[in-house]
């Protein structure tokens, strides 16, 4: 298929000659520019990504997706006819008992305010990831029940084990503001427990102030008899959550009420989201600025090829063929821009961690050290539709930016342009 005079002359003009290098010159800064643009993009929104994935992975380690609970402080009785009940809605795929409470712990060197968790050990496996995150001892001690001789056992964070100064089977004491009434008074419930496991969840909010029992000592403990706070349960699509949330909140109705995972942690996701377009928006002007650059080099290209497009009009070429001449060098420039930013950003978002670790070397410390952020590795997460957008928006600027220039080069009157020829 030969190829149209439009395009030929556009791809020539890009050729410089020996007198038009300064302008050859610009061209490439602006292909750099919007390269340089595109893959600043695709880098940051990869990150972004990456840590919101983290971020989602420790949250879901921890709570389970959809919480059910009940109005009133009584909580919720004869709990089992109802995880079956709620276990055969669609899309979830288990439920587990919880009690929830805030209590202080006290050990030999510390004291510390937090929130206790009594779960079922066998099913809570099913609906969160916290048998995974026991790093030290193990999930299934807590069965054995603190009878007569005997001491229950606790799972604590490892933020909290630090700040209690605590260790693996030590004794720690549980105490309950919500107190048992006497003759001389109300009287804190005190219980003393051993810790039988540690867990790293890597958010630093779970694992210093997050503990867990099991449920039968919670009920005993909280005085709750038969009783729960609440069901966890597990769907089988993360963000499908809030769709099964409405639906067993409709079907149960009042007094039971739902709160899905996003909901639970709205405040983090909400900034976590804004600062990702933020940083899109501000990362975008790099690209505006490199498409102001390609107007700039195709009105040079206009000034110096007066005579050749009056020469042009003078054969017959009409004012829109001169104007594609034009816009397709500027395309042409955007494109080569964008596909090599592409390319680089694909590549330093795939191998972020690889390319961490060499600039940690050569810095000679971290950039992001694993003890601040609880990062087991450098965050990246590669999202498709990204890449596919900023590539689109990135070539719509250059389109658009050629428009004017081009626009002035088909305006141009021959007769004016050759006179002084």
């Amino acid at each position: 298929m030969p190829m149209s005079y439009e395009l030929f002359i556009g791809l020539r003009y890009l050729m410089a000659k020996r007198k038009q290098f300064f302008i050859s010159i610009n061209s490439i800064i602006s292909i750099l520019g919007v390269a340089l643009g595109v893959t600043a993009l695709i880098i940051v929104l990869a990150v972004m990504n990456g840590f919101e994935k983290d971020i989602k992975e420790k949250i879901l380690g921890t709570y389970s997706h959809v919480i059910l609970m009940k109005h009133g402080d009584e909580g919720i009785s004869k709990y089992s006819a109802l995880i079956e009940q709620v276990k055969g809605y669609e899309r979830v795929v288990s439920a587990s008992p919880f009690v929830y409470n805030q209590v202080m712990l006290t050990s030999k060197a510390n004291v510390s305010g937090v929130v206790i968790r009594g779960i079922d050990p066998d099913s809570a496996v099913e609906v969160t990831n916290i048998g995974r995150a026991i790093k030290e001892g193990s999930l299934s001690k807590l069965k054995a029940q603190g009878g007569a001789g005997t001491i229950a056992g606790i799972i604590i964070g490892r933020e909290l084990a630090r700040h209690l100064g605590t260790f693996l089977n030590e004794p720690i004491t549980v105490i309950s503001p919500m107190g048992t009434i006497t003759p001389m008074g109300m009287v804190p419930r005190m219980k003393q427990f051993k810790v039988v496991g540690i867990f790293n969840v890597g958010m630093y909010e779970y694992d210093s102030s997050l503990a867990y029992i099991s449920l039968k000592e919670a009920q005993r403990f909280f005085d709750m008899g038969d009783a729960v706070t609440g069901i966890e349960i597990k769907v089988d699509d993360v963000y499908k959550a809030r769709k099964v949330a409405r639906v067993i909140q409709e079907n149960l109705g009042f007094p039971y009420w739902t709160k899905d995972w996003m909901e639970m942690n709205k405040n983090l996701f909400s900034a976590l989201r804004l600062e990702k377009v933020i940083m899109f928006i501000i990362l975008f002007l790099i690209v505006f600025v490199a498409a102001f650059n390609i107007v700039s080099t195709l009105i040079m290209v206009v000034m110096e090829k007066n005579r050749d497009i009056a020469i042009l009009k003078s054969m017959g070429a009409t004012a829109r063929s001169i104007m594609k001449i034009f816009i397709i060098e500027g395309l042409v420039i955007g494109a080569v821009g964008t596909i090599l930013g592409a390319i680089a950003g694909l590549l330093v978002a795939i191998n972020m961690e690889t390319i961490a670790g060499y600039v940690e070397k050569i810095l000679g410390f971290e950039v992001f050290p694993r003890d601040v952020y609880y990062l087991e590795r450098f965050p990246s997460e590669l999202n498709p539709p990204d890449v596919v957008i900023i590539v689109i928006v990135a070539v719509m600027l250059c389109f658009l930016a050629t428009l004017y220039p081009s626009w002035k080069a088909s305006r141009l009157d021959p007769a004016e342009a050759l006179r002084y020829e």
